[in-house]
Formats: C-alpha cells, sequence, structure tokens
C-alpha cells in the first residue's frame, strides 16, 4: 500500500466513512427503466413508485459506501426499441452503476444487448418464459417452473380441468410459456385437440369472438380452464366480456399470470370473484415484514388505498441484495458485485427467505390467490421456496441446457457436448 492511499484509507476512516467509498464515484446512480405512459403503464408506474421509495430508505439509512443514492428515472413509454435506446442513454451519459426495470419479455430482450456490449447491470422484477440466462441480468420475478407450471398443476390436480385455454398476449413471453405449458399438458395426458391457444396484440379491446370460442370449449360438457398470459390494459376488456357472456369462475376459471392488485385496482372486481392468480407474493399475505412494507408503502406514497403486488416484492428482494452485494464487494463494479449476488439471502415478504443462484434465478414459494370481491385475494395455496429454472425441462432443445456463472461461467451450458454456448438468450 503506498503513503497516498494509506493516508486515504486513514483519512476515510477518521471521517466516520468506510473505506470501500473510495471505490465509488459519489452519488451512486440508479436508473430505474419503466414505462410511465402507453399500455403498460398500469403496471410500470407502481414499480417506479417502488423504487424511489427503496432508494429513499437507503439514503435515510445511511446511503451506500457512504454516498447517497440518486435515482435516473426514465419513460420508455411501452415503445420496445426505446427500452434500448434509453438503456444505451443510462449507461453512456447518465453513467448509472446499475438499471432496474422492464416488464414485457419483448422490452427486456430490447434492453439486453446493450447490458451486454456495455457490461451493465439490470435487475428484472417480472414473471417472464425463462429460456435465459444473462450474465448482465437478475432475474427477480418468477420462472415458468415457479408461475405457470405450477398453476397448471393446481387445475389439473385441484380442480380437476380437462381442457385448456392458453390466451396470451401476441410476443415473447406468452408464446414461449404457451410452448411449454403445451407440452406439459401433453406429458400429464391432455389431447392436442383440447388445448386451445390464442394470441391478441397489445391493448386488444374486443373479445367477444375469444370468450365465445373458450365458452364451446366445453360444449361437450368438459370442465374448461384458462391459462391467461394477457398482458396490460387488455385484461380490462377481457374481464369485461367474460362477466358479459354471464361466464363465472364456477363455470370457467381463468388463472392469470399479469393480473395482481395493481392492475386489479382499476377494474369493477364484482365479477371476478372466484377467479385466480399466480404469483410469488399477494399483499394479503400476514406476516410482520409485509405488514410493515405495506405501512412504508402508503406513508411514501401518501394514498392507504394503493395497492401493493408480486413485482414490487420482486424490486424489494433484488435490491435489497444489490445493496447487500455492493457492501460486500466494496464497490460498485459490475463484476465485482456480480460475484457477491450468488448466494445472496433475503427475507421474502410472504415468509421465508428468497435465495439468489448462481443461474441468476431467485428461489421463492408459489401461491395461488382467488380474487375476491375488494380487490384482494384470498392465498389459497402456498409451496416451499421453489428453484428458479432458466432452462425448462418440458422442451428437448432446452432440457440437455444448464446455466451457472459461479463454476461453470456459462448462462447456456450444453451438458450433451459439454460446452458454452455464446448466444445467452433465445431472440
Amino acid at each position: 500500500m503506498t503513503l497516498r492511499t494509506l493516508s486515504l484509507t486513514t483519512a476515510l476512516v477518521l471521517a466516520g466513512l468506510p473505506a470501500a467509498a473510495q471505490e465509488a464515484d459519489c452519488p451512486i446512480k440508479v436508473g430505474v427503466l419503466h414505462s410511465l405512459s402507453g399500455t403498460m403503464a398500469i403496471s410500470e408506474t407502481t414499480l417506479k413508485d417502488a423504487m424511489l421509495m427503496l432508494i429513499e430508505q437507503q439514503n435515510e439509512a445511511g446511503g451506500l459506501l457512504g454516498c447517497d443514492l440518486e435515482a435516473v428515472v426514465v419513460d420508455p413509454a411501452s415503445d420496445w426499441p426505446r427500452f434500448a435506446e434509453l438503456g444505451r442513454q443510462l449507461l453512456t451519459e447518465d453513467e448509472v452503476d446499475v438499471m432496474f426495470g422492464a416488464w414485457t419479455s419483448v422490452s427486456r430482450k430490447s434492453v439486453l444487448p446493450v447490458l451486454e456490449e456495455l457490461n451493465g447491470l439490470m435487475f428484472y422484477p417480472v414473471q417472464y418464459e425463462g429460456e435465459e440466462s444473462s450474465r448482465n441480468v437478475f432475474y427477480t420475478g418468477a420462472a415458468p417452473n415457479q408461475q405457470a407450471i405450477p398453476a397448471v398443476d393446481y387445475f389439473l390436480e385441484e380442480l380437476g380441468i380437462e381442457k385448456f385455454a392458453l390466451l396470451g398476449t401476441d410476443y415473447v413471453y406468452p408464446r414461449t410459456t404457451n410452448n411449454i405449458l403445451e407440452s406439459y399438458l401433453m406429458d400429464n395426458g391432455i389431447a392436442e385437440e383440447d388445448i386451445f391457444v390464442n394470441y391478441t396484440p397489445f391493448g386488444q379491446s374486443d373479445w367477444s369472438t375469444i370468450v365465445s370460442d373458450v365458452i364451446e370449449l366445453g360444449s361437450d360438457g368438459s370442465l374448461v380452464g384458462v391459462i391467461s398470459t394477457i398482458n396490460g390494459d387488455a385484461n380490462v376488456g377481457f374481464y369485461k366480456e367474460l362477466a358479459a357472456q354471464d361466464v363465472s369462475a364456477d363455470d370457467i376459471p381463468v388463472v392469470a399470470f399479469s393480473v395482481g392488485e395493481e392492475e386489479l385496482s382499476g377494474l369493477d372486481t364484482s365479477n371476478l370473484v372466484g377467479h385466480l392468480a399466480a404469483w410469488n407474493y399477494f399483499q394479503s399475505a400476514d406476516t410482520p415484514e409485509n405488514e410493515e412494507f405495506i405501512a412504508a408503502w402508503h406513508d411514501f406514497i401518501g394514498d392507504d388505498s394503493r395497492v401493493t403486488n408480486d413485482p414490487m416484492e420482486a424490486h424489494y428482494i433484488g435490491f435489497n441484495m444489490w445493496v447487500n452485494a455492493v457492501e460486500e464487494a466494496g464497490t460498485t463494479d459490475v463484476d465485482a458485485v456480480r460475484e457477491a449476488m450468488w448466494g445472496q439471502e433475503y427475507p421474502n415478504l410472504t415468509g421465508g427467505t428468497a435465495v439468489m443462484g448462481t443461474n441468476h434465478h431467485l428461489s421463492k414459494p408459489v401461491l395461488i390467490g382467488e380474487i375476491r370481491e375488494d380487490g384482494q385475494f384470498d392465498i389459497i395455496s402456498e409451496t416451499d421456496p421453489v428453484p428458479g429454472d432458466a432452462w425448462t425441462d418440458y422442451l428437448p432443445e432446452s432440457a440437455v441446457l444448464e446455466s451457472d456463472w459461479q463454476e461453470l461461467e456459462c448462462g447456456m451450458y450444453d451438458t450433451e457436448t459439454e460446452t458454452c454456448v455464446q448466444i445467452t438468450s433465445n431472440y
């Protein structure tokens, strides 16, 4: 250690700052990449607000590495190429140390090449289709084995569903998830002709024909269930059409993967009672941690009617894991923080502990919730924590793949050829 470095370290200690502060430029900048306008604003605006709350809390607790955190908020406006443009801006012009953002998989895949080119770091908080493991992304939302597969199991085992309607918005997440589910259903004895698949554009408003087709699926007396990967404000029209055609949860239950408390807060839920959603968190979870989180959210936002939801918990877990990893690494350097993230643990708001795997996916419990008239959920099923799979076992081309950034240093390792495929996401 040189005399100059020793003097700097001594000065920092005398000033009451950790020596690691020399590894960070103040303020530490946190990029927030969520749509605040357009079709996805219904879901993403709250995530921006949640990030601002978490950053404020961290600053009140003393900041990080002796620095304040500063939020850099941008609005990609539900325009998928814009995510890439603003991601590049955040990394090159704003020089953020980390990014939290995206909702749809197409928006994540838009920004992913930028992250990998510039060695940025992003935390992605939303359920997704899996089939990806980038060294530059930590996936804090659910993979299919943590949401879609358990939801189908519930329909098969608890409700005795015999025919399935897979309804999704037309982009990568619903299409890939439904490919996985079709394979899984057929492996479980559901005939291909008993699986109805339909995709609609973002913002779809006319659902009359599609709902009629779903009803027709059960015309022979079979029990029909809907697996919904409909995203954004299209859900409003879908649920309204179900009610218009007198379809109740007793007739044809719907389990949704993108409808939570935030989306329901803008709907008349009287006709949605009994329909389901699969997430890793619900606001109705009765734990001290969740009670504290909800109280802090209401205090921050100044509105006791504002709800919490699953992607907010994912940001809560991801942000606090990132803070702990930065403190452990003593720097905001992306490579050092990434390595410090492996094995990070943080309490879930529903009880138990989330653990970050070396495949950059969390271990989390799976919850099934039933919609109540007040827009909240009764939790009717809950599993032990399930490790997230980057690559599904239910597609032949993925079943041979493994992700391990610690030992294998690879996100797409072919166990048959024992080689690392360099493309870390399937565009």
